[in-house]
């Protein structure tokens, strides 16, 4: 199968299967949704989203939580992963926010990953999310999936597989079409246990194929 026909097929699935996808994170502006995907790095969204509420309620704007301590902070995000470090970037973010920014998420990749604990696909998120830029967050999932349907070959690194899939995707739709990589791989294509037999998208994708060519065999 030709990548142009795989992309077409699957995005075509997704467009009519799933035609509202958004995040799973909760957040009602920028600043919570910023917090969040920072949270949310090697941690699980559900985990995330027990923990924002009383942290919003106790540092409602980047202002509150500039003026916070990082032991502050721990008290309400010790469960999720590295804590410590997390507490540590959240003040220093919010601190650089309010210093640089007015207290105002960027909406540009330089001020985003420019601020502490923000990397690349954390800034990718915000950009898609909020401000609607065609930008190709690459987690676990959207690494994992894109390789074992076969819209990436081979590829090493979440940068690569972001430059092919922005590459192959519309731009109008890049940012669902992260949301529908994500949820397809939480739900569907897992990691250890893909269910290929209740997958829309399993007559494009190339695991599938090899799977039962390898069990004609």
């Amino acid at each position: 199968m030709r990548l142009k026909e795989r992309f077409e097929g699957v995005l075509a699935w997704f467009e009519e299967n799933m035609p509202f996808a958004e995040s799973e994170l909760h957040y009602h502006n920028p600043y919570e949704l910023l917090v969040a995907v920072m949270l949310s790095a090697q941690c699980t969204d559900k985990r995330v989203n027990m923990v924002t509420p009383a942290l919003f309620k106790a540092f409602p704007t980047p202002q509150k939580l500039a003026a916070a301590t990082v032991q502050e902070v721990l008290e309400y995000i010790h469960s999720i992963s590295y804590p410590n470090n997390k507490a540590v970037h959240l003040v220093e973010m919010a601190r650089q926010l309010v210093a640089l920014h007015g207290g105002e998420v960027p909406d540009n990749r330089h001020d985003l990953e420019a601020l502490p604990g923000v990397g690349r696909k954390t800034a990718n998120v915000i950009l898609a999310i909020i401000f609607h830029q065609p930008t190709m967050a690459v987690d676990t999932h959207v690494f994992r999936v894109a390789e074992r349907i076969g819209l990436t070959t081979h590829s090493k690194t979440p940068l690569h597989t972001e430059t092919v899939l922005t590459k192959h995707i519309p731009s109008d739709i890049i940012p669902k079409a992260h949301h529908w990589l994500i949820l397809h791989g939480r739900y569907v294509c897992q990691a250890r246990k893909p269910k290929c037999e209740d997958c829309g998208i399993k007559g494009y994708c190339r695991y599938y194929h090899h799977k039962n060519k390898s069990k004609e065999s």
